[in-house]
């Protein structure tokens, strides 16, 4: 989204800087580690964020280097209409198993003065944003001109300026990601005043027979000021389970649901199989950690304590999704499993 003025922030000297403290506990939440039921690697990555090539106040290269210096394994750079080529990148920042930069983009446009801003993600050209005569039209076209390109669409912050609705959704085919969680300020994740939470929102699109996977993401624009009412990189992300750290995989995990959301909680495994849902959640003595197993209508179906909750397929289920709550108010989203679909 556009960078707004807002309220004075902590002013953190030096370039790209945080508190010692910020710095560990970010540092901590990375690395690709292994999945020894399926002899894949789980790798950290962020799909969302600015450079000064949009409204972002640093450089390609220096938000690459904050991002590989906090252990994100994969980054796409997602300005608006702006295609920022990653070869170049690459050959200085990527690394075998290490760091890789994805090409991407922002699609930023509107319908009825409500923005439509649409991630193009594995992106081989630049993308026209397409304005038509509703927002659901205008997401239609927006999504048919990423894959047309033979990119992997996802629509953002749904709830920003408080443009999209379940039902617009409902209208639009091809599009399989969109944000469940974004770290900005100013996108409303949680609803409000009758209007759906994007939890809500994912819900009812699963209900009406969609098939869509939920992300996580930065939307990171200010990484030289530190605030809670900006948008700083290191809040939302997902983790991929993929054979190697190169384009396809991660593209072809994605396009199956084969990751999982996260603000902060950190998952050892997930596993669908065997008639159950079951997960394993990273211990961490001072945390808690509730896990709610979600069904159609957005029914809690399950309420599990602890660091194993397991989901077991009672029949009848069209889907079942995972929320994990931790006591320290960060959440991780476990994408829907559906019963008997091959």
């Amino acid at each position: 989204m556009k960078r707004t003025t807002m309220k004075k922030a902590i002013i953190v000297r030096g370039a790209l800087a945080l508190t010692a403290a910020a710095l560990f506990l970010i540092a901590t939440r990375g690395g690709a580690t292994p999945d020894a039921s399926s002899g894949k690697k789980w790798y950290k990555g962020n799909l969302h964020t600015h450079t000064v090539h949009s409204d972002g106040d640093s450089t390609p290269n220096e938000v690459a280097a904050w991002y590989k210096d906090h252990r994100y394994q994969f980054l796409v750079l997602s300005d608006h209409n702006y295609l920022t080529e990653t070869a170049g990148l690459n050959t200085v920042f990527a690394s075998p198993e290490k760091f890789l930069l994805i090409q991407g983009e922002e699609v930023t446009t509107s319908s009825g003065g409500k923005p439509v801003h649409i991630n193009a993600y594995h992106l081989g050209s630049l993308v026209n944003p397409v304005q038509a005569d509703s927002v659901a039209s205008t997401i239609q076209a927006n999504v048919n001109g990423i894959r047309g390109a033979r990119a992997l669409p996802s629509l953002n912050h749904p709830n920003f300026g408080w443009a999209v609705t379940s039902k617009d959704l409902m209208q639009v085919s091809n599009l399989n990601l969109f944000e469940v969680y974004n770290g900005h300020p100013m996108v409303n994740n949680r609803g409000g005043g009758g209007a759906e939470s994007l939890d809500e929102m994912w819900d009812a699109l699963l209900t009406g027979g969609k098939r869509i996977h939920g992300i996580a993401v930065d939307d990171a624009h200010n990484f030289k000021v530190i605030g809670k009412n900006l948008s700083n990189p290191g809040r939302g992300w997902i983790m991929v389970r993929a054979a190697r750290l190169a384009d396809a995989d991660i593209r072809a995990a994605i396009e199956a649901g084969d990751f999982y959301a996260s603000s902060g909680v950190i998952l050892k495994d997930v596993q669908a199989g065997g008639g159950a849902l079951r997960i394993e959640i990273q211990a961490d003595s001072a945390t808690r950690y509730s896990t709610f197993f979600i069904g159609e209508g957005g029914k809690v179906l399950k309420r599990a304590e602890g660091n194993n909750p397991e989901y077991r397929i009672q029949g009848g289920e069209k889907y079942v999704r995972a929320k994990v709550q931790a006591s320290t108010g960060d959440d991780a989203w476990v994408q829907p499993l559906f019963p008997g679909s091959r």
